[in-house]
């Protein structure tokens, strides 16, 4: 017995320290995620993601080398619509320009997949992947795999017709990664160091809620963005002069289709994760348990930052530096709702095992 306790005692530091080094690789992959998406973000506004016409996931790592290369991918781009509808007058200068920010977040990307996959395989096979954080990296392992297939039907959408990518399609490639990012966020929080805390029953599924509530409002910022919407009704509270304009859900497939649709549709949803943000905040402060009642104040102020850009973004005709600012405190709120989710559950969990150890 004496044996198997020693074995037990010794073995605590090597499990703190593997911890210690998935929570640190999950960390990073969500910053890689974050900067992706960012330029991701870039890309669309600056409507450079047609620029690269093929998709070569192993010589494509590599830019244009010459004069001739590059000449070559410039003529590529000339023979899709967006050249000849709208970038007629375009020099080899110009091209240049979209083509690095396109280049970059498939590098980006490239450097997700290395930084993801070798850490991966290193943690499987020392055993640290096991029961629901093991779950978890699965999930984020088939999101990851399926983002760049995704992200390439994105890319053709804009090749043979279109002017630009489908917004349904640039939806689900933002979501895609936007998961990733969130279970690696709540991965990581799970993997914190845990201690006994009052957490009122309920707030964890009320945690949850919310995380999805963002996470839906992620969705309708792509469509926003695919669709234009943030350069018509570029007035608040009401657009226009009413607050639902009436070409607004007059069409089939309305939500997806329509910019007058998805503009009130984003509005929204905003004010419902504003609402639903003070509403927690409110009921944690009365539930007294500080490190519940302090995570859902960071919220609801995040939540109204968030709001205050959203209005900036519209009232100043979709600016490149606010709007990308918008999606990145987006971002950050999503993130901040899974790690509010997975502590809150967290010590739920805890506070049960302590309950249970004293009786």
């Amino acid at each position: 017995m004496a044996s198997l306790a020693a074995v037990s005692v010794n073995s605590e530091p090597a499990v703190a320290a593997s911890r210690r080094g998935v929570r640190a690789w999950l960390c990073l992959v969500a910053a890689l995620v974050f900067a992706m998406v960012l330029v991701g973000g870039a890309t669309r506004l600056t409507e450079s993601g047609l620029s690269i016409t093929q998709w070569k996931p192993v010589a494509g790592a590599l830019p244009p080398l010459s004069a001739a290369d590059w000449q070559a991918e410039f003529e590529r781009y000339k023979q899709i619509p967006q050249y000849a509808r709208l970038n007629a007058d375009m020099t080899i200068g110009g091209f240049k320009t979209i083509f690095w920010w396109e280049w970059g977040h498939r590098l980006l990307a490239r450097v997700v997949g290395l930084i993801y996959v070798l850490p991966l395989l290193w943690f499987w096979a020392r055993g640290a992947l096991r029961g629901a954080l093991g779950r978890q990296v699965a999930l984020m392992t088939g999101l990851l795999a399926l983002e760049p297939i995704v992200g390439w039907w994105m890319v053709s959408s804009g090749l043979s017709q279109r002017t630009e990518v489908a917004q349904e399609r640039l939806a689900l490639h933002l979501l895609i990664a936007a998961g990733v990012f969130g279970a690696a966020i709540y991965a990581a929080t799970g993997l914190g160091q845990r201690r006994p805390a009052a957490s009122a029953s309920g707030f964890g599924l009320a945690a949850a809620v919310f995380a999805l509530l963002v996470y839906v409002q992620l969705g309708l910022g792509a469509l926003v963005a695919g669709l234009r919407a943030g350069r018509i009704y570029d007035t608040w509270p009401l657009m226009g002069d009413r607050l639902l304009p009436g070409e607004a859900f007059a069409t089939p497939g309305a939500p997806l289709n329509d910019a007058a649709t998805a503009q009130f549709d984003h509005r929204m949803v905003a004010y419902a994760v504003l609402v639903y943000a003070g509403i927690q905040a409110a009921a944690a402060i009365r539930s007294a348990a500080p490190s519940l009642a302090r995570r859902a104040l960071t919220l609801a102020g995040v939540a109204l930052l968030q709001a205050a850009l959203g209005v900036a973004t519209l009232l100043l005709a979709v600016p490149i530096g606010v709007a990308l600012t918008h999606q990145a405190v987006a971002l950050i709120l999503f993130g901040l709702a899974c790690a509010h989710w997975s502590a809150t559950l967290r010590e739920a969990g805890c506070l049960k095992a302590f309950a249970g150890a004293i009786q």
